[in-house]
């Protein structure tokens, strides 16, 4: 199967706009440079969206759902019916994420890349799915080609949708127990470093189940053999449908000069996939939080990504992203409303 993924069209953010908008940023009632992070997001954004004032954007997180064959090598501490519970949960408001998305003023959208149980006809349920889950990695490929490239083709899809619908800013999160095992054999892959440094515990796991979750890593990249240099082989033979709809919401979004802020450790590999198929990518990718994960950081060096928060997290659902959201919006209010020297009457610095 042919695909033009790595042709996909991706403008670099203007440069004269965000030297414009540092240029207002200089004349605010306040010390150059004083608000720090608050001001980089506001640059960026003004690159992003090619204006000198950008406008508070309407806010969406996807939460992206798979579940995966390797969960029976025993490496999560929750079985694999929570994946389904899960979304239930999250369709009906009850989840981590709806609370904070709340808070955020963000709407949250729940696909189903890859769950393995069929869903009835829900309000709030996007239908993708892929696939009934994942195959096991560790005795063979996650996905095939085909449905690697469909998964990718989900994000890429609603990333195009949801710009029409009018919306300016995404958040990614995802729900699937035994994610992190693929997410750290696809940070292992791609980064070069050994799966001891980039495997983290997950949803809890102890000591014992923490060192055999390593070696079912190892395993499934010895018996896989996947291309560090092919990105779409990386995320079909240890990677997750939820993790390539990650992927091409990243990609379509900088496609259509949309920011996307992503959350944890899974979102993070997907975004790593899609930096890997086209790294312009990386210039509309707002990194929401450092996880806990260990090889979480890992991914976001390797795509120069600095996170906004650093708060222990180890949820997902895109909570990180949400939450990063809020502080995203503080900085595009200083740069809106707050006033210039000149506006206040204000002596500026000699």
């Amino acid at each position: 199967m042919e695909t033009t993924l790595s042709k996909i069209d991706i403008a670099p953010v203007s440069v004269e706009h965000m030297k414009n908008a540092q240029a207002r940023l200089d004349i605010l009632t306040k010390p150059i440079g004083s608000l720090g992070m608050l001001e980089e997001f506001v640059k960026r954004l003004a690159g992003i969206y090619n204006t000198d004032m950008p406008l508070m954007p309407k806010k969406v997180v996807f939460t992206f759902a798979g579940d995966h064959g390797v969960c029976a090598e025993g490496v999560s501490a929750f079985p694999a019916e929570v994946t389904p519970q899960m979304v239930i949960n999250i369709l009906r408001g009850g989840a981590a994420i709806n609370v904070l998305a709340r808070h955020a003023g963000a709407d949250v959208v729940v696909v189903d890349a890859g769950v393995n149980y069929d869903f009835p006809v829900t309000v709030g349920l996007i239908n993708k799915k892929v696939a009934h889950g994942t195959k096991n990695m560790a005795k063979g490929p996650a996905m095939s080609k085909e449905e690697a490239i469909k998964s990718i083709e989900i994000g890429i899809t609603l990333a195009h949708e949801y710009k029409e619908k009018g919306y300016r800013m995404f958040g990614t999160g995802d729900m699937g127990i035994g994610n992190t095992t693929p997410s750290a054999a696809i940070a292992s892959v791609i980064t070069g470093k050994p799966a001891a440094q980039v495997t983290g515990r997950g949803t809890g796991i102890d000591d014992k189940v923490h060192k055999h979750k390593i070696s079912v890593i190892e395993m499934a990249i010895s018996v896989n053999k996947p291309n560090s240099s092919d990105p779409i082989d990386v995320l079909s033979k240890v990677g997750g449908a939820e993790i390539g709809a990650i992927a091409g919401l990243c990609l379509g979004a900088a496609q259509r000069a949309i920011p996307v802020v992503i959350d944890g450790f899974i979102s993070t590999a997907g975004a790593l996939i899609a930096y890997c198929i086209n790294p312009m990518v990386g210039q509309y990718l707002f990194a929401g939080h450092k996880s806990q994960e260990i090889g979480h950081i890992v991914m976001l060096e390797f795509m120069k990504l600095r996170p906004i928060l650093d708060l222990d997290l180890r949820l997902g659902e895109g909570t990180g992203a949400v939450m990063a959201m809020t502080l995203i919006d503080s900085g595009l209010k200083i740069y809106r409303e707050m006033a210039t020297f000149q506006e206040a009457g204000v002596s500026e610095k000699e």
